[in-house]
C-alpha cells in the first residue's frame, strides 16, 4: 500500500460521522430541590416552680444548660416563681427531650439544705 493510499483510508475514516447518545443519570438531589423540606412541629420545654430552689440555681442552670445570659435567666426565674410555670426553649422534639433531661439531672440546690433534687420540667407541643 502507498502512501497516498494510507493517507486517503485515514481520511475516510474521519469522514464518518458517529452520533452516540449520552443519558444523565438522575441523582437524588434533584429530585429534593423540587420537594420543599418537611418542618418538625417545635416542642416547648417547660421549667415547673417548687419551694426547694432558689433564684441562684435557676439562672445559674439557665446559663449552664441554655447558654442565657444572667438577665434572661433571671427573667425566667421570676417568671416561673410567679406563674408555677416558665417556657425555657421552643425547639425540636429531640433537643427539648434533651433539655428536659439535662434539667432532671442539673442536681439540688446546694444553697437549700432541704432540696433533695433537680427541679422538674417537662415537653409538650407549642401551638402554631
Amino acid at each position: 500500500m502507498s502512501n497516498e493510499e494510507s493517507m486517503s483510508n485515514e481520511e475516510n475514516m474521519f469522514d464518518e460521522v458517529v452520533a452516540v447518545a449520552v443519558a444523565e443519570p438522575e441523582t437524588e438531589q434533584d429530585e429534593r430541590n423540587d420537594a420543599k423540606p418537611k418542618r418538625q412541629p417545635p416542642y416547648h420545654v417547660i421549667l415547673w416552680d417548687d419551694t426547694d430552689h432558689s433564684f441562684d440555681y435557676v439562672i445559674t442552670m439557665m446559663r449552664d444548660l441554655f447558654r442565657m445570659p444572667i438577665e434572661k435567666g433571671y427573667q425566667v426565674a421570676k417568671e416561673v416563681d410567679s406563674s408555677g410555670r416558665a417556657i425555657c426553649m421552643t425547639t425540636t422534639l429531640e433537643l427539648a427531650e434533651l433539655k428536659r433531661d439535662q434539667i432532671h439531672a442539673f442536681g439540688k440546690d446546694e444553697l437549700l439544705p432541704r432540696c433533695k433534687g433537680s427541679m422538674s420540667a417537662t415537653i409538650e407541643p407549642a401551638e402554631g
